[in-house]
């Protein structure tokens, strides 16, 4: 009866192994979870440590608690991987676009920079242009307005002079008529104009004749004195015109150089303006466009700029402690065999 009621030698070594194994397991695990990466544990592990050590779950369904925590575990593990991958690619493609953006910012800023500047030069030329053919139509105009009047004294010099040569000719021919018949050629009718030019020439009307004449005789040296002074008169008249002549053949072929040398500059001048007008136009649409692209790159890498940050948030805890938390299932995936075997 005594050896009834005690338990078997098998029974007992039976349960002495079970606690072995159980302290055993629970050291190992421990090791961990009160270890110095305990704050990385899993939870789960505690679970475990609490299941063996309460002794009412049986190895059999610690063990299948430990296989569903190594599986977790390589699962979490293969997720930290692809996600490490995932944050690195896209900080690598984030900040490349960024320094990309921020470059084409820098070269729409100098190329507006530029443009404008180009802009207001060809502002000004057009100006200078502008000014340019304005002081030249009126550089013609005055010259125009002189070679008129220039023309005009000529005309009158002219029409003044071959009157006054006329009227002398006239009178050395009424003279040889008296003195000279045989020099004297019947004139047409008397120059209406003589008392008019001689009264131009002399400087007013002729003085009134005398009071009475003495007995008229014929004195052919006088005559000749008279003839050459009339002559001399002819000749300074004819130098005049010729001269004058000369004069506004050279008056006139000087004008018409310097009109075809303005109506060339202007002509220049005038497709100048037109080409930088163009230019400048076509200036002003391209910097309408860069300022155009410079604000949709801007916004481009305001939202570039804001995704790095978002990836901030995601991947900065994943980066900082990859190592660490690796480091942490691996001792666990380790303490968990190890409790695997024990039990």
């Amino acid at each position: 009866l005594f050896k009834k009621t005690l338990p078997s030698s098998s029974l007992m070594e039976i349960k002495v192994t079970s606690e072995v194994m159980r302290a055993r397991a629970l050291s190992v695990l421990r090791k961990v979870t009160r270890g110095p990466r305990n704050a990385l544990a899993s939870p789960a592990l505690d679970l475990i440590v609490l299941a063996i050590n309460g002794k009412k779950v049986g190895f059999g369904k610690v063990i299948v608690m430990i296989d569903e925590m190594v599986a977790n575990l390589k699962k979490e593990q293969m997720d930290d991987d692809n996600k490490k991958e995932y944050c690195e690619t896209q900080f690598d493609l984030a900040e490349d676009k960024k320094k990309e953006l921020e470059l084409s910012v820098s070269d729409s800023e100098v190329a507006i920079e530029e443009m404008e500047g180009a802009i207001d030069s060809l502002t000004e030329e057009l100006a200078a242009l502008k000014k340019g053919v304005k002081a030249l139509d009126k550089s013609v105009a005055e010259a125009t307005e002189q070679r008129q009047e220039e023309n005009a004294d000529y005309k009158e010099l002219k029409q003044s002079d071959t009157a006054a040569k006329e009227i002398l000719l006239f009178a050395k021919n009424r003279l040889n008529k008296f003195y000279n018949p045989k020099l004297y050629k019947p004139p047409a009718e008397a120059p209406a104009q003589f008392v008019q030019v001689v009264s131009h020439r002399i400087g007013g009307a002729p003085p009134p004749p005398p009071e009475s004449f003495n007995a008229y005789t014929k004195k052919s040296g006088e005559n000749a004195g008279v003839t050459q002074m009339i002559d001399l008169l002819v000749k300074d008249l004819d130098k005049e015109l010729q001269e004058a002549e000369v004069n506004e053949k050279e008056a006139q072929s000087d004008y018409e150089t310097l009109m075809a040398e303005s109506s060339t500059k202007r002509a220049d001048d005038s497709k100048s303006m037109s080409d930088k007008a163009a230019t400048k136009a076509s200036e002003e649409e391209a910097l309408e466009r860069e300022i155009d692209t410079k604000a949709a790159t801007g916004k481009e890498l305001m939202a570039t700029l804001t995704y790095i940050h978002s990836l901030h948030g995601e991947c900065d805890f994943l980066l900082k402690y990859f190592d660490a938390r690796k480091e942490a299932r691996e001792g666990e995936l380790d303490a968990l065999g190890k409790a695997k075997a024990v039990l």
